[in-house]
């Protein structure tokens, strides 16, 4: 079945994700300004919300919004919200994980959670409980932010402290950008770093893990290795309608705004391109793995070819 394309928009600047960045970045000054006035129940929500905000704000920019000036894009998204990840890995590592022929594999895609038989065993009987503990969906929330945050600092850290690569450079830069997002929020705002860890850092991150946890799924075919998770208003603003992840990754240059029409249009030929795999909605996908394993642990079809 041939695939729908949308007219082309006529506009440079994408105003749409221009008021999206203000929005975040108010939202996140007023949350960390009102902390004092905000009871905990409040102030974990709207922290947690707008720090998975920005991390898919991020996400939109790496695909070259809202603007044709890369210099431009990246003022908006250099800064970090999450304290723990630079700009630049994250815009190194995602472009990566496009290359679709790759998805899931667990060496060529830096976004799989899939293991190879030796790395399993390497693990060791800690490492493999711990990840046992994220299979499940309550379990990525509860123990994932801490299991992506420690093991990427600690390689960051590790590679610098022996200058491989360009880790001393990206950590310079990094802490850079950290300056004056801890500048306001301990020194203008008052706010202890454990607690916007606590309330914003670490919950943001549980957040922006709903998306991640079931969007992809081994499979020979890589058409059939992206989900789609249909009907989610509300999670779908969150994830900037990144939730209808097909049509993201066949299109990855498709503003957040023109998603939704894009999948109405090919609905019929997207579900069949990803063999059927559609959930209705994030309670669909709390029913099915909240308490439940997503996949299997080691990838079912690495042969050792990309290694």
């Amino acid at each position: 079945m041939e695939i729908v394309e949308l007219p082309p928009l006529g506009r440079r600047v994408e105003r749409p994700t221009v008021i999206l960045a203000l929005v975040v970045y108010a939202w996140w000054g007023l949350a960390t300004w009102f902390w004092r006035d905000l009871p905990v129940w409040a102030l974990v929500p709207l922290g947690a919300w707008v720090v998975a905000w920005q991390m898919n704000l991020q996400h939109e920019i790496i695909h070259g919004h809202p603007t044709p000036w890369r210099a431009v894009n990246e003022a908006i998204a250099v800064w970090p919200l999450s304290l723990w990840l630079p700009w630049s890995s994250y815009r190194e590592t995602h472009l990566r994980h496009h290359q679709d022929a790759n998805l899931t594999d667990p060496f060529e895609d830096p976004e799989s959670y899939y293991w190879t038989a030796a790395g399993w065993r390497d693990l060791g009987p800690l490492g493999r409980a711990l990840v046992r503990a994220q299979s499940t969906l309550i379990g990525r929330l509860a123990f994932g932010p801490a299991w992506m945050i420690g093991r990427f600092l600690r390689d960051l850290l590790r590679d610098a402290w022996r200058g491989r690569g360009a880790a001393r450079r990206v950590l310079f830069r990094h802490a850079l950008s950290c300056v004056p997002v801890l500048v306001w929020v301990i020194g203008v705002c008052g706010m202890p770093l454990w607690l916007y860890v606590a309330a914003f850092v670490y919950p943001g991150m549980s957040l922006a893990m709903v998306r991640s946890f079931a969007e992809h799924r081994a499979a020979t075919e890589p058409e059939k290795r992206t989900a789609i998770v249909e009907n989610a208003p509300i999670l779908g603003l969150l994830f900037l309608n990144n939730n209808l992840h097909v049509a993201h990754h066949l299109r990855g240059g498709l503003s957040w705004y023109r998603i939704p029409a894009f999948y109405r249009a090919n609905r019929e030929a997207l579900i069949r391109r990803n063999g059927g795999l559609v959930y209705d909605g994030y309670a669909d996908v709390v029913r099915r793995y909240g308490r439940k394993p997503h996949d299997r642990f080691v990838h079912p079809d690495w042969t050792g070819g990309a290694a």
